[in-house]
């Protein structure tokens, strides 16, 4: 039977169909074009199981509706958002749809696939970065009594927007209360029983696949896998012995101790073996002894006892240069430099000392220049809070270096010194950034609150722009500074969203004054109007133009890059609130009917690093 869903076709006056994207659990998904919601993409998910029986049918139904209410629950920025659930008859045939958001990237399927044709892995670092963006998002659905069942590379998504990993196809997932399997095995017939033990082979662990049990720890057995399959390239199959179905994957490859063990107990065979929360993982990972994860920068065992590690007491290390005489007289440097020397030319070390003698040795006057007094008289100078900034320098510390999260080395080793120092390299650099802020914004690092974010609100319905353009304006002075950031998270609460509000300070400035705001004005006759300008690295202007509703709007935003990002936003009063008609558009262009009268909010933001020009044309035919 051919399929009467193609592209081009329009289901419910509303979602044009593009292409399909592949077989879900419950049929076919296709990308489609939201007309209601200004060709946004979605996805639509099909109903069309694959059983026999009126009774199967009606329990697949409830599964598939099931499935709809779960996502519908579901609330998190790495799990596509829920829209509606609709029937549509086509060729006197009803169907059953579900309609989600579109994610904008790759499967690590396909990344891994990419790096495979160019000889590359995902490094055990990558990996371990990649289990704690994802783990929370597990304890999330855990959480709410609702378990994945199908985790793999093939269900996960790098977001192009953000960079994090998206959990996608949730065909598998399952109330954890319900007893659907057994209810098959009373009322069913025939193959249905099978069609409960949802998974992959070699992912899923052996109870799942044989049994249709599944708890909290079966996703966390699937996760696992797919962290070996990204590190190791091979799939299960190739990892797993088949005498005893457990995995023997350490002569693939080479990893700490400390994740392998962690690997290794997610994987366990007996249920009962393995972590049993998505929480009890992340803190594992989060105390991960240093010992096994300086790489290059590891001291060798005679230069620095790692048994210390656990035997100090727990302090952060902001602490260091506040609370401790760190930087000692040339007399010490020069006593722990002839150690190293010594050892160091009685060989045996290997190239890990040596690079550790490197990076040491070339720092030395940067650790000696950059005492505590030298800190806190620029922090002084700048009017930044040095309590504040201590806990923002940590937090890029321990974002850098993890497994130091808790610990302690003694001031005695040499490989304390090289710590503290890289403590000062990102607390140097961390003052460098906020010295670019105006002189009001810093003074408040530190004691920025919601009530601001209130007074902006307020500010912002006197200028006629939304939040969200707000937003862009300052997420664009954020990212400039703060590169390995992400667009869109929520930052507040955290020493870093202190940081964000004092850029939102200088951006409401900017937009009180008329620097980066401005007002388009059709010339009498025309429908046509283009405006011209140069943006700063990190700078962005918004544009407002009045438009009548039912008008038909073109934009388009020159040069087409990445260098310059372009979004829209319809006018404050508009009901439902919209997200943005576009927003960051890699194509910088958009047509379509506006829906309401008033200001249309046009943000044209840099993503440069250099000064970049451009041309914003708007063109409005009634």
């Amino acid at each position: 039977m051919n399929n009467p869903i193609y592209p081009g076709l329009i289901l419910t006056d509303r979602y044009k169909i593009i292409k399909q994207l592949g077989h879900g659990g419950f049929g076919r998904a296709y990308l489609a074009e939201d007309n209601h919601r200004f060709q946004e993409l979605c996805v639509l998910k099909e109903f069309a199981p694959q059983v026999h029986g009126s009774y199967a049918l009606q329990k697949s139904q409830e599964l598939f509706e099931r499935e709809a209410g779960v996502l519908y629950k579901l609330r998190h920025p790495q799990i596509p958002g829920f829209r509606e659930m609709f029937r549509y008859k086509l060729d006197g045939q009803g169907y059953l749809f579900l309609v989600q958001d579109y994610i904008e990237g790759k499967t690590y399927r396909a990344l891994l696939e990419n790096r495979k044709l160019q000889d590359k892995l995902f490094s055990e670092a990558e990996v371990q970065q990649f289990l704690m963006q994802l783990l929370p998002v597990l304890e999330y659905i855990h959480n709410l009594g609702v378990v994945h069942r199908d985790i793999s590379p093939d269900n996960l998504i790098l977001q192009t927007s953000d960079k994090l990993p998206v959990l996608i196809d949730f065909g598998g997932v399952k109330e954890t209360e319900t007893k659907v399997a057994s209810e098959y095995a009373h009322k069913g017939s025939g193959p249905l029983p099978q069609a409960t033990k949802l998974g992959k082979a070699g992912y899923a662990p052996d109870e799942q696949m044989r049994l249709g049990i599944i708890n909290n720890d079966s996703d966390l057995y699937a996760l696992a896998v797919t962290a070996l399959v990204l590190l190791t390239g091979k799939e299960p199959s190739f990892l797993i012995d088949t005498q005893n179905l457990t995995f023997n994957w350490r002569q693939e490859i080479s990893i700490s101790e400390n994740l392998g063990n962690i690997l290794d107990q997610m994987l366990a065979s007996k249920p009962g073996d393995r972590f049993s929360t998505a929480r009890q993982v992340i803190e594992a990972l989060e105390n991960v002894s240093s010992s096994t994860d300086l790489a290059t920068t590891q001291a060798p065992p005679d230069i620095v006892s790692t048994g210390q590690l656990s035997n100090v007491a727990t302090m952060s290390v902001s602490q260091i240069p506040v609370t401790t005489n760190v930087v000692q007289k040339s007399s010490i440097w020069s006593t722990i430099l002839l150690v190293l020397v010594t050892i160091l030319s009685m060989g045996g070390i290997g190239w890990m000392a040596g690079n550790f003698w490197l990076e040491y040795t070339s720092n030395q006057n940067r650790i000696v220049n950059e005492k505590p007094e030298k800190l806190s008289d620029r922090l002084q100078q700048l009017g930044i809070d040095q309590a504040f900034f201590f806990s923002l320098a940590d937090e890029f510390f321990y974002s850098q270096y993890p497994q130091k999260r808790g610990q302690i080395l003694s001031n005695q080793t040499p490989e304390y010194k090289l710590w503290q120092w890289r403590w000062f390299a990102i607390a140097d650099k961390l003052t460098d950034k906020l010295e670019t802020l105006t002189i009001d914004a810093r003074r408040r690092l530190g004691n920025y609150s919601k009530d601001d974010i209130d007074r902006w609100r307020s500010q912002l319905r006197r200028l006629n722009i939304s939040s969200g353009a707000f937003n862009d304006l300052t997420d664009a002075g954020f990212i400039n500074l703060f590169s390995e950031k992400t667009r869109g998270r929520n930052l507040i609460g955290l020493p870093i969203g202190q940081v964000w509000q004092a850029i939102a300070t200088d951006t409401m400035k900017g937009l009180q004054s008329r620097k980066s705001l401005e007002e388009v004005r059709f010339t009498r006759g025309s429908f046509q109007e283009t405006v011209n300008g140069t943006l700063q690295p990190g700078e962005g202007k918004i544009y407002l133009a009045w438009l009548q509703d039912e008008q038909i709007l073109h934009v388009r935003l020159e040069p087409n890059s990445l260098e310059v990002l372009l979004s829209i936003y319809p006018p404050r009063n508009y009901r439902p609130r919209s997200r943005g008609l576009i927003g960051d558009s890699p194509e910088n262009q958009w047509r379509g009917e506006t829906r309401t009268s008033g200001y249309y909010q046009f943000v044209v933001v840099s993503n440069s690093d250099q000064p970049i020009e451009y041309s914003l044309v708007l063109f409005a035919d009634n």
